[in-house]
């Protein structure tokens, strides 16, 4: 059905806003100054110029299931001319950031070189002029050099650029049609609206706002400014007059759970809503049973963020809905380490309100529940990353639930520690991904001098396997264990680049698990699509369909 100018409307269920820095897709290391200086010199000017150089053996790459997640462009060899175009648009543009990047290994070449133990002071003067008055030089105590950046003044200056950041907005219809976006920029089509908006824009509320009340088409069309006729043509296939399902608010006594694929779980009482880790499927005709956005809350009192990376933290998520979030819960950093930046500054400057940073063993109380934050161990490859938290939270009526992501029981004793403190969990979500990528995948930008081969396979992204999560739900005594963020939804695909086999160690491991658990008598399952969890706490019961 054509709409027309004075029709109210609400935006389609599979509408996509995909947001960009320097035309790839955002994620958190490329938001905060420092880390996205480093990613766009050493990530995607590389990728690109390989893929100029030879883009067939980036087609072949792609194809091979072994290569999933690898550094290669997903044009089938084509477009050469226009990733070259962005070749040179980002050296133009990003010239500031790119001599930061510049400054930052050099400030490392100078502490490695000058720094030997004795006082620093002499060597503020030898810090780049880019970094001066934005690093504090400091020894570990083992007398190695290093700095910290005071991140709210780097973000202060000309490193943090939005006008490199844009949105796309195009309709999703499967979950096949989507490059791994840390590997492929994003060119233009005939199918997308690219929007030269920051991601602060309050236009983009404004938008999401009409999944739930609509506006008159020829006001939206009006506040995006949509003037050229073929945008205009694209723009209106983007709304709908049809009335979106009517959200069904949970009334019970107890606590309904709703996993909503990889580590995304809503949780509801009566009064609160909770929401972990959003990643949200979008509304079109599939096979695999899922929630999408329809069947959020229209209020979202808390969001909570285990850590810091681009499947826990989702923009193209997070800013669909930005305006229905009251609270942001985050991890709290470590406070100026180059490959820790900070999640509260993160989200401030890209327009979210009411960030609550959280610490080890740190508790916050709220109305009906209360939140304790637990180390997060291991997955970060060895690297001192403080972004990282469990969630625990507990009712007024002592139903307690744990989020534990990708954390990994490295060191059994630190939950055995924990658990003298906070007792028995009723129900842990764990993730078991336990053969992640190495640590050069995610964190090779951010290194001033290359890995070893072996160094680099050592070290990897890797949660629980058999042996440490078999010990975290002992250590709790769980009655209930749902192995999650397992990257297995095919709408993960773009952003995961996994596809496991029954051979997968990562099945393996969580086989076993769920094998142990049945001969202890506690309910588990490895989730996958969709799961309702009701905890009804009149009975002290919990139901599982």
């Amino acid at each position: 059905m054509r709409v027309h100018n004075e029709d109210l409307v609400y935006i389609k269920p599979n509408l996509v806003i995909e947001p960009l820095i320097d035309n790839w897709y955002a994620w958190p290391h490329i938001v905060s100054p420092a880390t996205a200086a480093m990613n766009i010199k050493s990530r995607h000017l590389k990728i690109m110029k390989s893929y100029v150089q030879n883009p067939m053996i980036h087609a072949a790459a792609v194809k091979n299931p072994k290569m999933l997640g690898g550094p290669f462009i997903d044009y089938n060899g084509g477009r050469v001319d226009e990733i070259q175009s962005l070749i040179d648009n980002t050296t133009e543009k990003c010239a500031k950031l790119l001599n930061l990047n510049d400054d930052i290994l050099e400030l490392h070449n100078m502490l490695k070189n000058s720094a030997k133990g004795y006082a620093l002071i002499d060597l503020y003067s030898k810090i780049p002029e880019s970094l001066q008055g934005l690093v504090e030089l400091v020894y570990d105590i083992n007398n190695n050099p290093s700095f910290r950046f005071f991140e709210s003044l780097l973000y202060e200056t000309e490193y943090y650029d939005e006008t490199i950041q844009s949105v796309n907005l195009f309709l999703v219809l499967d979950d096949d049609s989507r490059s791994f976006v840390l590997s492929t920029p994003k060119l233009g089509s005939p199918e997308i609206l690219r929007l030269d908006i920051p991601f602060n824009s309050e236009k983009i509320d404004r938008l999401f706002e009409m999944s739930l009340e609509p506006k008159k088409y020829s006001e939206i069309v009006e506040i995006f400014d949509i003037t050229d006729e073929d945008q205009k043509i694209l723009f209106r296939t983007f709304f709908t007059t049809e009335k979106p399902k009517e959200y069904q608010k949970y009334d019970g006594d107890g606590v309904l759970t709703r996993y909503f694929g990889h580590a995304c779980i809503l949780t509801e009482t009566r009064d609160t809503t909770i929401l972990v880790d959003p990643i949200i499927s979008y509304g079109y005709e599939t096979d695999i049973s899922r929630f999408s956005y329809e069947d959020l809350p229209e209020k979202i009192d808390y969001v909570l963020i285990t850590h810091n990376h681009q499947d826990h933290i989702l923009f193209e998520t997070l800013l669909r809905i930005r305006g229905r979030i009251g609270h942001i819960i985050v991890p709290k950093c470590s406070g100026g380490n180059i490959q820790d930046p900070s999640l509260k500054l993160m989200f401030e400057k890209i327009g979210f309100k009411n960030i609550i940073e959280l610490g080890d063993m740190e508790i916050k109380h709220f109305p009906d529940f209360k939140i304790t934050g637990l180390p997060f161990i291991g997955e970060h490859c060895d690297l001192d990353v403080r972004s990282k938290i469990c969630h625990s939270i507990e009712f007024n009526d002592g139903y307690r639930m744990l989020f534990a992501a990708d954390s990994c029981n490295i060191a059994p004793k630190l939950y055995e520690r924990i658990h003298k403190v906070i007792g028995d969990i009723d129900v842990v979500f764990l993730g078991m991904e336990c053969h992640g990528a190495p640590l050069s995948w995610l964190y090779g930008p951010l290194l001033p001098n290359p890995m070893q081969r072996d160094m680099d396979e050592s070290r990897r992204l890797a949660g629980c396997n058999f042996e440490q999560a078999r010990a975290l739900i002992d250590v709790f005594s769980a009655k209930n264990v749902f192995v999650y963020a397992m990257g297995m939804e095919p709408w993960l695909k773009h952003i995961s680049s996994i596809k496991y086999t029954s051979e997968s160690e990562p099945i393996v491991q969580s086989n076993q698990l769920l094998e142990y658990c049945r001969n202890k008598g506690v309910e588990s399952e490895r989730l996958f699509g969709e799961k309702i969890i009701e905890y009804k706490s009149v009975v002290n019961e919990l139901q599982i369909n």
